[in-house]
């Protein structure tokens, strides 16, 4: 089974920047849709980006125009560029991978944003 790891979250200040990189430890070609989710303490775990095999994406209304979501297969990797960060936004980000046969979660990687 695909392993996920999580990379690249951090402490950054209001209005800052964080690159988050999700490596699979096989290829992700199987699978359909490759995602972000993230969970803030003591609230549900909630999509942030999604993207398809085909490239496409889609968003969640509180970061369109703020991150982008990509995706390498030659690679295994799907990136999270997440700019004008909010303290709002601090939570534990989850990479997630779906082949409509099965989803699987990486381990997480804790963004904070504060002054």
């Amino acid at each position: 089974q695909v392993q996920l790891v999580e990379s690249g979250g951090g402490l950054v200040q209001p209005g800052g920047s964080l690159r988050l990189s999700c490596v699979a430890s096989g290829s992700i070609v199987r699978f359909n849709v490759m995602a972000w989710y993230r969970q803030a303490p003591g609230k549900q775990r909630e999509l942030v980006a999604r993207i398809t095999g085909g490239r496409g994406t889609a968003y969640a209304d509180f970061v369109k125009g703020r991150f982008t979501i990509s995706r390498d297969n030659a690679k295994n990797t799907v990136v999270l560029q997440m700019n004008s960060l909010q303290p709002e936004d601090t939570a534990v980000y989850y990479c997630n991978a779906n082949d409509l046969a099965s989803i699987t979660w990486g381990q997480g990687t804790q963004v904070t944003v504060s002054s």
